[in-house]
């Protein structure tokens, strides 16, 4: 089973790219990918997902083959962008996945749209970047093969195959620098712990403790933040850990939409 690669029109008017697949009768799955990523970060974990969950993965606005305006790359342009994603592909409710900072889209989304969040996965994502400098604000086009593959490098926990490392920098490098800058201000912006309490439905969060990026006192802090969710540390695995073992998150998506028995560790 191969994704789809299509286009949605909005009705604000942009074009974003994304991949589907699954039956159409399976359980809604949107995912979306962090900074710079495109729809095919995902590549490695669709392969891993069986066809009775109805996958689609998103290039979010000026990502990828998605439309790039001068403007809107906060996180409520982000999330209003999904809502008409959703209307336009007539899918009533879904579950959003957000990885890596894409998570503040998807737990935005949650908390604004409970009616039409079926649940709710964060993959690898933190809970806040307050008080980080943004690594992107100076970035001038065109941009720097080098600079994205050290920072493509900087997030793995492992030596990645060299196509597949090639692939991600090519897809990181669609985005130009207005893009990477502005969606880092929105980013470093989003204030802690915010809506988070408005979130209703179920969530599961998933962290690797190899992660550089996220310290697990924060994967704790937003468990704590989101009432009722579930933390899954994994032992070895780091912060792309959805990229670099696709077949684990895989196992842990559908468990929770099979029967939501997961192993929490609060402690």
């Amino acid at each position: 089973m191969k994704p789809i690669a299509k286009h949605a029109e909005l009705a604000n008017g942009l074009h974003l790219s994304y991949a589907e697949q699954g039956t159409k009768q399976g359980t809604p799955l949107i995912l979306l990918p962090g900074i710079a990523d495109s729809w095919r970060i995902f590549e490695p974990l669709l392969a891993e997902l069986p066809e009775s969950v109805h996958a689609f993965a998103l290039s979010q606005r000026g990502h990828g083959d998605s439309d790039k305006p001068a403007t809107g790359y906060r996180t409520r342009d982000f999330v209003q962008d999904m809502r008409l994603f959703m209307d336009a592909l007539q899918i009533p409710k879904a579950i959003i996945v957000g990885a890596s900072s894409g998570g503040f889209s998807a737990r935005s989304f949650a908390a604004m749209h409970p009616e039409r969040t079926a649940g709710l996965v964060l993959l690898g994502s933190p809970a806040t970047l307050t008080g980080r400098p943004n690594l992107f604000a100076e970035l001038k086009d065109p941009i720097d093969p080098g600079f994205v593959r050290s920072f493509a490098e900087s997030v793995l926990s492992r030596s990645a195959p060299v196509e597949a490392l090639a692939s991600m920098i090519a897809e990181n490098l669609k985005a130009p620098a207005h893009v990477w800058g502005e969606t880092g201000n929105g980013l470093f912006e989003e204030t802690f712990p915010g809506e988070l309490a408005k979130i209703q439905a179920p969530t599961l969060i998933v962290w690797g403790d190899r992660d550089t990026i996220i310290p697990k006192a924060d994967q704790l802090a937003l468990a704590e933040a989101i009432k009722g969710s579930k933390l899954i540390a994994h032992p070895g695995s780091g912060h792309m850990l959805y990229w670099e073992e696709p077949a684990l998150i895989a196992r842990d998506i559908v468990a929770y939409i099979n029967d939501g028995q997961l192993t929490s560790e609060k402690n």
